[in-house]
């Protein structure tokens, strides 16, 4: 599928990618997932893509590497494989974007940045500081990625009620249907060349309004 082909990184169970399989057997997204790679051996989002017939890597950091020579190594295995939109989804490495990556990487994070991001802020630590912080609106953010933790241009988000009985599980599996919504979209609207980035902040081309009223759009410019 002419540019519309997938590098989708990941470090752990690979929900994130099952749902992009998903939405791509149903029409919903027009894209191929033509390379899923792993930080770890050991991550069954691997045995989710070999499943499914997709390529696999796992690119590992060596003891003592920098975030510098690690990136170089799993860039070279994505720009080998042709991709055109690398997909963070729960890659747990730090990693430098190269000059021809810049504007091609999205990840998504389980909170509204610019609140609780940055670093540390990963996985439940998120949920469990929106606990504790008493604010009463979590959800997720779509933005690209650069060289500052959490700090790229945001895409969109869409929001989510936080509950007086809330646990952090409770309120991740709640975090993570706005995700599965979210992910697609912002993918989709990159693949069909509608958003820009100007000033640190994306614009979105004419005729790409949000979905719903729960997609929030970009303004507001970096995350955290």
């Amino acid at each position: 599928m002419s540019g519309r082909r997938l590098g989708v990184l990941l470090s752990g169970s690979g929900r994130t990618l099952e749902n992009l399989f998903e939405r791509i057997a149903d029409g919903s997204l027009r894209a191929e997932v033509a390379l899923v790679m792993s930080s770890k051996a050991s991550a069954l989002g691997l045995e989710r893509a070999a499943k499914r017939g997709v390529p696999t890597a796992v690119v590992e950091p060596a003891r003592g590497q920098s975030a510098a020579d690690y990136s170089r190594a799993l860039f070279e295995r994505l720009r080998e494989a042709r991709v055109d939109l690398v997909v963070l989804a729960g890659f747990l490495r730090v990693i430098e974007v190269p000059p021809d990556f810049a504007g091609r990487i999205l990840n998504i994070h389980p909170a509204l940045l610019p609140a609780f991001g940055g670093a540390g802020m990963w996985g439940h630590h998120v949920h469990e500081a929106v606990l504790a912080s008493g604010v009463r609106t979590s959800g997720c953010t779509v933005h690209y990625v650069t060289n500052e933790i959490d700090g790229g241009p945001i895409v969109l988000q869409r929001s989510c009620e936080v509950r007086e009985d809330d646990t952090p599980d409770s309120l991740a599996a709640r975090v993570f249907e706005e995700e599965k919504r979210a992910y697609p979209e912002a993918i989709a609207l990159h693949l069909d060349g509608r958003l820009r980035i100007e000033g640190g902040v994306v614009r979105r081309a004419p005729g790409a309004a949000p979905s719903s009223p729960d997609v929030h759009d970009e303004r507001g410019g970096r995350g955290a």
